[in-house]
C-alpha cells in the first residue's frame, strides 16, 4: 500500500508538474501571439490603401501622430508584414501578392537619388517631407523587407523587389578616403556623418557585397571600428556607440548571423546576445532608481518620451568610456522583444511586466513605451518598433522570416563575399 501510495504521489506531482509547464508556456505564447497579430495590424491599417494613389502602400511613420508622413524604413517592415499575415490567416495569399505588387509599384516610381530612398515621404504623394535625407540605413530596410516578400511570393514580387534593389548604386554612398559609408546625403548639404562605428548597419554591408549591379568590397565592411568592452561580469562583445539595443537587432530581423563567422571570428548573433544581456542587467541594476525599471523593464532603445523622441537611450558598454549612453527612466517594449531571439527567459519576464501596466496596451498591441516615474504612456505606436517586434517574435516562434529571406541568392552572395561564413 505504502509503495502504491507513492507512485499515485508521484504521479500526481508530475501530473501537477506538467500542468504548471503547460500553464507558463501556453500563457507566454498568447501574450506574444497577440503582440505579433497587433503588430502585424498595424502595417495592414496604417498603410496607403487608396486604389490609384501616388503612395499606395506606404507605411505611416507613427500612429495616431503626423498622419501625412511615411517613413521608408516602416514601408520595409509593411512589405515583410504581408508574408507573415498569410501566414497568420489575417490576409489571404492573393491579397497579400496584389498589396505588395501594387506597394512595389510605388516604390519603382517614386523619386530616388542612386537607387536610395527619402527617409520620410508624404504618404499620399510619395513625395519628401521634412526636407529629408536619402537614407542608405533606412533603404536598406526597405530593400530587406522588399526581398522577403520577393521569396515569399515569386513572380512578379520577386522581379520587381529585384529592380529596386538592383537600381541601388552602393559604391555611391562609399567615401573613398576611409572606406566608410556615409550616413546620409540630401540635395542641399551634399553627404554627411559616416557609419564609423558598429550599429544597425550590417544589413547594409551584406546587402552591398551581394548586389548584382553595384557591388562594394569587402573593405568597406572592415572600415568600421570595432571597440570591445563588457558590462559588469558579462562577456566583452562590439558594442554600438550609444548602446541602444536597436542596434543590435535590425539587421537580424531579416539575416540569420547564427553559427556564421567572419574572417576574424566575430559571430554577430552572440555578439547580440551578449549585448541584450549587459542590456537587461545595466537596467536590473539600476531598477531601485527607476520604476520601470523596478517592475522588470528593460531594453534601452531610441524611443518616445515625456520630452520627446529620444535616440540617445542606451546600456553600457557606450562611447569610449560609457558615458555616451542616456538613460531617464522611460522603457519602450520593443526593446526587450526585439531581443527575444537572442534572450528569451528575460525578453518574456519583461512582457510578462508590460502586460500589467494599464494603458499600455492598445489597438497595435503596446505603445511606444513608458515611464512610470512621470506616470507616462506614449500616445503613439511607431512603425519601426512595430516592425522588429512583429519579425524578432515571427522567428522566435518559428523562424519564419530568416527561413524564406535566406533563400535569396544575393544575401548568400554578399555573406560569402564578406567571408561571414
Amino acid at each position: 500500500m505504502k509503495k502504491r501510495s507513492k507512485i499515485v504521489l508521484l504521479s500526481t506531482s508530475v501530473i501537477i508538474l506538467i500542468a504548471l509547464c503547460i500553464n507558463f508556456f501556453g500563457s507566454n505564447s498568447r501574450l506574444l501571439k497577440e503582440e505579433k497579430v497587433s503588430s502585424i495590424k498595424y502595417f495592414l491599417e496604417q498603410s496607403n490603401t487608396a486604389e490609384n494613389s501616388s503612395g499606395y502602400g506606404l507605411v505611416r511613420d507613427r500612429y495616431p501622430g503626423n498622419p501625412s508622413i511615411a517613413s521608408i524604413a516602416a514601408t520595409g517592415y509593411g512589405l515583410s508584414a504581408l508574408p507573415i499575415a498569410v501566414e497568420e490567416k489575417l490576409l489571404s495569399k492573393e491579397d497579400a501578392f496584389d498589396r505588395a505588387n501594387k506597394t512595389l509599384d510605388t516604390l519603382l516610381n517614386m523619386e530616388t537619388i542612386e537607387g536610395f530612398y527619402y527617409h520620410f515621404i508624404n504618404i499620399n504623394t510619395g513625395e519628401r517631407e521634412w526636407n529629408s535625407e536619402l537614407s542608405n540605413i533606412d533603404t536598406a530596410i526597405l530593400i530587406c523587407g522588399a526581398l522577403h516578400a520577393g521569396e515569399y511570393f515569386g513572380g512578379e514580387i520577386k522581379d520587381k523587389a529585384n529592380k529596386i534593389y538592383e537600381k541601388v548604386n552602393w559604391p555611391w554612398f562609399v567615401d573613398n578616403k576611409n572606406n566608410q559609408f556615409y550616413m546620409a546625403y540630401s540635395p542641399e548639404k551634399g553627404f554627411e556623418g559616416h557609419w564609423d562605428y558598429y550599429a544597425e548597419q550590417l544589413m547594409m554591408y551584406v546587402l552591398g557585397a551581394g548586389s548584382p549591379t553595384f557591388p562594394i568590397d569587402q573593405k568597406v565592411y572592415n572600415s568600421f571600428t570595432r571597440i570591445y568592452d563588457k558590462y559588469g561580469e558579462g562577456n566583452k562583445f562590439i558594442h554600438s556607440w550609444f548602446g541602444s539595443i536597436f542596434t543590435y537587432q535590425f539587421s537580424h530581423g531579416w539575416i540569420d548571423f547564427r553559427d556564421k563567422s567572419d574572417e576574424k571570428g566575430v559571430n554577430w548573433f552572440n555578439n547580440s546576445v551578449d549585448a541584450s544581456l549587459a542590456s537587461y542587467n545595466y537596467s536590473m541594476d539600476l531598477k531601485n532608481e527607476y520604476k520601470s525599471f523596478a517592475i522588470g523593464g528593460w531594453g534601452l532603445t531610441a524611443c518616445d518620451t515625456p520630452n520627446g523622441y529620444n535616440g540617445l537611450l542606451g546600456s553600457a558598454p557606450s562611447g569610449s568610456s560609457n558615458t555616451a549612453n542616456k538613460v531617464e527612466g522611460t522603457i519602450a517594449p520593443a526593446g526587450a522583444l526585439g531581443s527575444i531571439v537572442f534572450t528569451p527567459k528575460e525578453s518574456i519576464k519583461a512582457v510578462k511586466a508590460f502586460d500589467k501596466i494599464d494603458g499600455l496596451k492598445g489597438e497595435y498591441g503596446y505603445k511606444d513605451a513608458f515611464n512610470l516615474d512621470k506616470s507616462w504612456i506614449a500616445n503613439d505606436y511607431i512603425g519601426i518598433d512595430k516592425g522588429i517586434t512583429m519579425i524578432m517574435i515571427g522567428n522566435y516562434e518559428d523562424e519564419e522570416i530568416w527561413k524564406e529571406f535566406m533563400k535569396n541568392e544575393y544575401i548568400n552572395r554578399g555573406l560569402e563575399k564578406l567571408e561571414i561564413k
